[in-house]
């Protein structure tokens, strides 16, 4: 099941990448067929099977023998990994399905703030309203933690947005709305500060390493993505573990 589930995975990541490709330049993401960004080479069949298309050419376009960026299959493998790994940490319960939901929602993120730097609001919106669906079904104990979740998500962004003057962009804002109506208001939080923490590591390794500038704007996204997930399957341990902490004194 969890190979299967890893296949699953993997197929999707390839179909989120076009969505975060497509939807922040308005563009279908039915149509028109996948082609290569350089030539507009079509691609076959067996040049979009996930990963493995990516092994098979080498990383480049049959047509013109341009870089594919890695970012393509990048997504696919850690949505395969992901999807796997949920069923590991949580078990085969209704809640895999808010699971596998966020981390659809996140890896759609992933590529367009990677790309655009831009998490577009039709994305968020139409998230919302399947979290909606799946919290009325499934909410959380008590229920109300995900409008406690969700409204101080929104205000505690908003906050840092007025207070540094555009630092932080629109889309965090709303997107952290969404994340604590799915997760509740103590795992927001805790999401919150890891993602902060996740990504101070990297901009200060980033700098050390020459590879961003002082003062250059990064995604921000992919450590809300990791801080996010992080806090959602690892949460509960977390804050057990920093209340043993603090009672030890």
């Amino acid at each position: 099941m969890v190979t299967l589930t890893f296949l699953y995975g993997i197929t999707f990541g390839s179909f989120f990448n076009v969505v975060g490709l497509r939807v922040p330049e308005g563009q279908s993401i039915v149509k028109p067929r996948s082609a290569c960004p350089t030539c507009r080479h079509q691609l076959r069949w067996w040049e979009l099977v996930p990963v493995f298309s990516y092994v098979f050419l080498r990383g480049k376009c049959r047509g013109c023998g341009s870089r594919i960026s890695p970012v393509y299959p990048m997504t696919e493998l850690l949505t395969g990994i992901l999807f796997a790994l949920a069923p590991v940490l949580i078990g085969w319960s209704w809640e895999l399905v808010v699971a596998w939901t966020l981390i659809s929602l996140f890896m759609i993120i992933f590529v367009s703030d990677i790309h655009f730097m831009v998490i577009p609001d039709k994305i968020l919106l139409s998230f919302a309203g399947i979290f909606l669906f799946e919290r009325i079904v499934w909410p959380l104990t008590p229920w109300w933690d995900s409008l406690l979740g969700a409204a101080a998500g929104f205000l505690l962004l908003l906050l840092i947005a007025y207070v540094s003057k555009g630092g932080m962009g629109g889309g965090d804002v709303k997107l952290f709305a969404v994340i604590g109506f799915v997760v509740g208001f103590k795992l927001m939080l805790l999401s919150f500060m890891l993602s902060t923490f996740f990504g101070a590591v990297f901009g200060i390794l980033a700098l050390a390493l020459k590879l961003v500038k002082r003062r250059q704007p990064i995604p921000f996204g992919p450590f809300i993505a990791l801080g996010t997930l992080t806090a959602y399957f690892f949460g509960t341990q977390l804050i057990d573990l920093y209340l043993d902490f603090i009672t030890s004194f």
